[in-house]
């Protein structure tokens, strides 16, 4: 996971979840992290300091995890497994009041796995060739410059 977490352990006080961030004694939680990213004067290196470390804690005993073990152990370099843990990840992001990075990552998984589960299978190298057809084909954006979009209307 990199940098994302500090680091992951298995927890014993979870029960109904597979997996949860919880953040150390220091440093800011969830909710001060989004007043802090919401303030207009903020100063980036202030908040890259006292961002929480956040610890992924899982449930070793519910199915999803355990599952997830025996795929990994089976094929390390699974890509649908790295998908899912991303997932579980961002899931838990979302339950533990942070907010995601990038919506449009997850909301992605969220439609692979919406595929698989009616099995819609299709070709990724097909997928991605489409994907980047359909940017070559887009023109480039306007740059507006510093006039505002209702100065422009006037």
């Amino acid at each position: 996971m990199g940098d994302k977490v500090e680091k992951v352990v298995l927890g014993d006080r979870i029960v109904d979840s597979p997996c949860c961030l919880v953040t150390g004694e220091f440093g800011w939680s969830a909710n001060m992290q989004r007043i802090m990213q919401a303030q207009a004067l903020r100063d980036s290196s202030m908040s890259t300091f006292m961002v929480a470390k956040k610890t992924m804690e899982l449930n070793a005993k519910h199915p999803i995890v355990q599952e997830l073990h025996k795929k990994f152990t089976a094929d390390a370099n699974d890509k649908t497994v790295k998908d899912l843990v991303w997932l579980l990840y961002e899931t838990s992001l979302l339950t533990s009041g942070f907010s995601l990075p990038e919506p449009t990552v997850f909301a992605n998984r969220i439609h692979k796995l919406i595929k698989l589960g009616l099995s819609i299978y299709e070709d990724d190298s097909a997928a991605d060739n489409s994907s980047s057809k359909k940017e070559e084909d887009m023109p480039p954006l306007e740059d507006a410059g510093d006039s505002n979009l209702m100065e422009s209307v006037d």
